[in-house]
């Protein structure tokens, strides 16, 4: 019974891995969530400023909105609750402050339906043109339904915008492999408390104003030259 269980936790581990992979097919690498405007106008020149902008971001934003919300959602999809599941993705949608940021979550997360649905996830289905169906909604789906646990589900959520980040300043910087290591294990050590204070927040604490990454999000709409779509 015990191997039982550990064969059951490794799977769960597995699938987490799976949904945190590069290789995922729903094109994240595809977007710099506002990081491209950054660097153009010269916020970002070197590895300690993209550092602080990773982690700002990480423990600000992400950790004060994603974080709990995701923990929400994926509770109320254990739950069944698809009264909650709506209610949050709404609210999540409402978090995002450009139209660059909205449509990344949209296209991101029916990108993601579209694949948990091909992988007979069919409660995903629903999702594949819903106008709410951010990337954080589906990725709690697909936790909840492999039985990844809350606080882990959020670790890795963090890990994979993280990962995703550095890989858009590296190519844009630019940045040397190393230096985005650099920043990724210095990543990898904030993350739990990150976790633990978001998963800790109750309701009406919940929120969170990013100036600069609005900002640059909203301006990179209209920027001349672009390598990402946000």
């Amino acid at each position: 019974m015990i191997e039982a269980e550990q064969d059951n936790n490794s799977v769960a581990l597995l699938r987490l891995m799976q949904l945190v992979s590069p290789a995922l097919p729903v094109g994240a690498y595809a977007y710099s969530q506002g990081m491209e405007y950054a660097v153009d106008a010269g916020w970002l020149r070197d590895e300690e400023a993209v550092a602080g902008w990773v982690l700002g971001v990480l423990q600000h934003l992400l950790g004060r909105v994603d974080v709990p919300v995701l923990a929400r959602l994926h509770r109320a999809w254990t739950a069944n609750d698809e009264e909650a599941v709506v209610y949050w993705s709404g609210y999540l949608r409402a978090c995002r402050e450009s139209r660059e940021l909205q449509e990344e979550d949209r296209q991101l997360g029916r990108a993601l339906a579209r694949l948990l649905r091909d992988l007979d996830l069919a409660e995903a289905t629903p999702w594949v043109g819903h106008p709410d169906a951010g990337f954080a909604v589906m990725f709690s789906l697909a936790a909840a339904r492999w039985q990844v646990p809350v606080k882990a589900t959020a670790q890795g959520y963090l890990w994979s915008w993280a990962e995703n980040q550095v890989a858009a300043a590296i190519k844009l910087v630019p940045l040397g492999q190393t230096a985005g290591q650099r920043i990724l294990s210095r990543v990898s050590v904030t993350i739990p408390s990150v976790v633990s204070r978001g998963l800790a927040l109750a309701e009406e604490q919940i929120g969170f104003v990013a100036q600069r990454l609005a900002l640059g999000s909203a301006l990179h709409e209209h920027q001349y030259s672009r390598l990402f779509r946000s």
